[in-house]
């Protein structure tokens, strides 16, 4: 365990956090000055997305699965501030991630150069820390400086999350766990056996994934007493002090600390100096400038006049969806539970077999007008002796049995929601041959929903994406009694 790090009790924190606002009207003063800045604020954001979820907290906004010229171009020239390029790269090896990132970086810079706009990047990852990082912001760094980019000041890193409970504090990151905020390290996706990590405070995060290249003096963080006391020219000088390409881990436990950062970033950019950002999903909403919305209605989410029953597809092996799952299980409508064996990877068709028995259980249950869970078994055996990506590959092969579910059925279901990210992006750009998609809004606080596209298998499906670190017990039960 990290030392001298230990659970906080979130009331006591967030009681503590609250103290450090320089007056009442902190608040209205901090949008006030967002809003002064957001006003020359002329960069079109895109989003990179290592996996689908990053659409948690936006609603009508693009979502586009390939990244050709062709396609870049069209989002640029289509006038809209924000858009989002799902790369799924967390299911990635560390390689293909490296190609992807250089081959998008460089369809960019033609695309944004055709289309005459400027441009703001931000590298979208998990809220729990987890993805390629920093491969993915140095090759993004990389290939735009040496296609004539000017060159970046440096990055950000702000995981800050609030619908999943992901707060950062004292340049220490926490997970909200019950009553606590655990430190990130000390908890189950600090264990990952592709991702893993030993440092909840941002500062050694940022260290320890670059291996120890990074150094501690190319690193600075802004803490909520300087972002709450509203002397942001303070943060600027804080960060203009930096020299040479620097990274800045950034605290937050609410969107206005959010919006009082952004504040101070565009008011950098209009200096002429640039940040590649990497960020959970709330930072997205604010550079889009997003407005709230209440969350969808079953009449939005549900296709109409359907006689045939929803999907449900369990991927994610986290404790929490293995929670949500026995919560589900609970509930009194009329569903059938069917396990997907994933040991069937040890066996060379034992996934393929797997995948038809499963959609032959599931599309007489569906039939029938009842839902079908497929869910993947809660137990996996893994080689012990087996390196990172060796692990990521096995997962990836188990995914894309488990997508071939969705692929392979031979009517639309009523409703259609997966859960985990890997299982989500492959179900939206495998099995649903989505390459372009509208973000809807969210089914639950964190939990988004796809438009799937004209091209897709079945055009305009309200289809629901469920994180696998998102949400309480009876999140998914919630979201299944009310769309069922």
């Amino acid at each position: 365990m990290e030392q001298n790090l230990k659970p906080l009790n979130a009331a006591e924190a967030f009681a503590a956090c609250e103290g450090l606002w320089r007056d009442a009207d902190a608040r209205a003063q901090a949008r006030r000055l967002f809003d002064a800045a957001y006003a020359s604020f002329n960069a079109c954001v895109m989003v990179l997305d290592d996996d689908p979820t990053g659409v948690q907290t936006v609603h009508d906004v693009t979502i586009v699965t390939n990244w050709t010229v062709e396609t870049l171009y069209r989002q640029f020239a289509s006038g809209e501030k924000l858009f989002f390029v799902l790369t799924n790269s967390r299911s990635f090896s560390a390689r293909k991630t490296e190609e992807v990132h250089r081959e998008i970086a460089q369809n960019t810079c033609e695309a944004a150069k055709m289309a005459g706009v400027e441009l703001m990047l931000i590298s979208r990852g998990d809220s729990t820390l987890r993805g390629h990082y920093p491969l993915e912001t140095r090759v993004l760094r990389d290939t735009l400086e040496a296609q004539g980019t000017p060159p970046f000041a440096g990055e950000v890193l702000c995981p800050f999350f609030k619908e999943g409970g992901r707060f950062t504090m004292d340049g220490v990151h926490y997970v909200k766990e019950g009553e606590w905020l655990t430190p990130a390290a000390q908890t189950e996706f600090a264990g990952d056996k592709t991702f893993g990590y030993t440092h909840s405070a941002l500062s050694a995060y940022i260290r320890e994934k670059s291996g120890d290249t990074i150094l501690p003096e190319q690193i600075v963080t802004v803490t909520l007493r300087e972002l709450r006391s509203l002397d942001l020219a303070a943060v600027e000088r804080k960060l203009t002090a930096m020299r040479g390409y620097h990274y800045v881990a950034v605290d937050a436990a609410e969107e206005t600390d959010v919006l009082l950062m952004a504040t101070v970033l565009m008011r950098l950019r209009g200096k002429g100096k640039n940040y590649i950002i990497r960020s959970a999903a709330a930072v997205p909403k604010v550079f889009g400038n997003v407005t709230d919305r209440p969350l969808l209605r079953r009449d939005e989410m549900v296709e109409q006049g359907s006689e045939v029953g929803g999907l449900v597809l369990v991927g994610s092996h986290v404790k929490k969806t293995t929670a949500q799952l026995e919560c589900l299980r609970q509930s009194k409508l009329p569903m059938a539970f069917i396990e997907f064996h994933v040991d069937g990877w040890k066996t060379p068709d034992g996934l393929e077999n797997e995948t038809r028995r499963a959609v032959a259980l599931a599309e007489e249950t569906m039939r029938a007008g009842r839902t079908a869970v497929v869910y993947t078994s809660r137990q996996l055996v893994l080689p012990r002796s087996a390196t990172p990506e060796e692990l990521l590959g096995i997962s990836v092969r188990i995914s894309e049995a488990v997508t071939n579910v969705v692929a392979t059925l031979s009517f639309r279901p009523r409703f259609l929601i997966a859960k985990g990210g890997i299982t989500s992006s492959d179900v939206g750009t495998k099995a649903l041959r989505v390459e372009r998609a509208r973000v809807l809004g969210q089914a639950a606080p964190g939990v988004p929903v796809w438009q799937t596209g004209a091209e897709s298998l079945f055009p305009n499906l309200s289809y629901i994406i469920f994180p696998g670190n998102v949400g309480g017990p009876s999140t998914l039960r919630d979201i299944v009694e009310t769309i069922a």
